[in-house]
Formats: C-alpha cells, sequence, structure tokens
C-alpha cells in the first residue's frame, strides 16, 4: 500500500491485510533480537492532532523513530483547524515538507478532506468513524497469541463506537467469528452490519449481535470491552 491513504479498514482487502499484518510481525520479532531495518530512513510524519493522546502519539512517534524516521507533532494549538486553517490548506502545506500525514481528528470528514487536497499519504490515527491503527494493533496481538486470525471467536462488549466499526471491518475480512453486545440504543449502524456481514460471507467468518454481554463472550477466545453508555 505504498504511497497510497488509510483512511478506513475497508481501503485494504483481506489479501493487503495478511500482508501489512505479516510485515509488522516481522518487523517486531527483527526489532526485539536487535536487527532493526529502517525503511523510514530519511522520512517525516507530520501528526497532526486536533485531539490529544497518550498511546496515538507515543506508538506513532516511537514507531517512526524506530524504523528510521521522524514525526512532528501538531498539536490542537499548533494549527487550529477549522478556525485559523482549514483543512486544505493544512494538506497543501504540509505536502512540501513532509513525506506523510497521521490525523487524528473529531470529524471523519477532517481526515477525508485533507486526503483528497494531500498529494502524500493520509492515516487517519482516529476520526469520529473509525479507528484502523488500533484496530489493526488489536488483531496482530491476537495473531500473536493464537498463530492465526480466521476462526478465532472475538467478542465485543461496549458502545458501537469507531473502535468497533474498524474491528468488523477487519475480523470479517480475515475469517473471524466477531460477536458484538452493545447498549440497545448504543449499537451498530445498519450500513456497518451489512458490510461486516458482506466481508464475513466472503471470508468464512460471521458477525452476529447481542445486547447481552453474557451471552456474547461465553464462547469467545478473546474480549475487547469499551464504555457502555
Amino acid at each position: 500500500m505504498r504511497g497510497r491513504d488509510f483512511l478506513s479498514v475497508r481501503d485494504l482487502n483481506p489479501e493487503e491485510l495478511h500482508r501489512l499484518l505479516e510485515r509488522a510481525a516481522d518487523l517486531k520479532t527483527r526489532g526485539k533480537a536487535g536487527d532493526r531495518p529502517t525503511p523510514l530512513r530519511g522520512k517525516v510524519l507530520a501528526l497532526v492532532f486536533e485531539k490529544p493522546s497518550l498511546r496515538s502519539r507515543t506508538t506513532f512517534e516511537a514507531g517512526m523513530l524506530q524504523l528510521g524516521g521522524h514525526a512532528v507533532y501538531l498539536g490542537p494549538h499548533d494549527i487550529q483547524m477549522g478556525s485559523r486553517e482549514i483543512p486544505a490548506d493544512v494538506a497543501r502545506n504540509l505536502e512540501r515538507w513532509v513525506d506523510g500525514i497521521a490525523a487524528r481528528t473529531f470529524a471523519h470528514g477532517t481526515v477525508e478532506a485533507l486526503a483528497e487536497h494531500a498529494r502524500i499519504p493520509v492515516l487517519n490515527a482516529l476520526s469520529d468513524r473509525e479507528h484502523p491503527c488500533q484496530a489493526l494493533a488489536a488483531l496482530l496481538t491476537i495473531q500473536e497469541r493464537f498463530g492465526r486470525l480466521k476462526g478465532i471467536r472475538l467478542a465485543w462488549v461496549g458502545d458501537g463506537n469507531n473502535v468497533l466499526r474498524s474491528l468488523v471491518y477487519g475480523g470479517t475480512a480475515l475469517g473471524m467469528v466477531v460477536t458484538v453486545a452493545t447498549p440497545k440504543e448504543y449499537g451498530l449502524d445498519a450500513e456497518t452490519i451489512r458490510q461486516g456481514r458482506s466481508l464475513a460471507a466472503g471470508a468464512g467468518g460471521a458477525l452476529e449481535l447481542s445486547d447481552d454481554p453474557a451471552a456474547a463472550v461465553r464462547d469467545a477466545d478473546v474480549v475487547y470491552t469499551d464504555v457502555w453508555t
């Protein structure tokens, strides 16, 4: 996926998801063994964060450094996107100085606008619609634990939010059985359910829905929890 935007887990087909997870696992294993490759040597990633973060900022900065690159953090007060700067101008300026943008925004439309106007790759580091990088990290952890993803039963207990959407897209595309327990008023939207079940049908997985946490986790291999509103 060199040179491409990554705004949603749906931007990758199942084969690309497998290759990306295999590449991440290889880099992680080699790094722990002291053989740390630097495929991002000389590259600069702009972290455009409308929302502050502990985990996302630290992992993006550490990852860029470990792979030979550098990250420039631009927080809420540095850009003031929407009041002082519009996304199109932010994108057109940053593309002249850096090699990629990782954007953590309130609205998914902001990430899409950055991608539309930038000639460099834009990564979704969180939006109100999806959190694809976090979902991929979770899938990598599950794969490391079980040696596979296909057939693994993943139970989600919590609101139907951005993280869940990304997990549904990734898990079902890779043949997992994803069981979702959400409060009745905070369930998944109909379009995510439709797409998740379509992906599951093509990969031999499943997407199951419930409002009973105990039932959802009963036969699970992995339980992922979030806020229950």
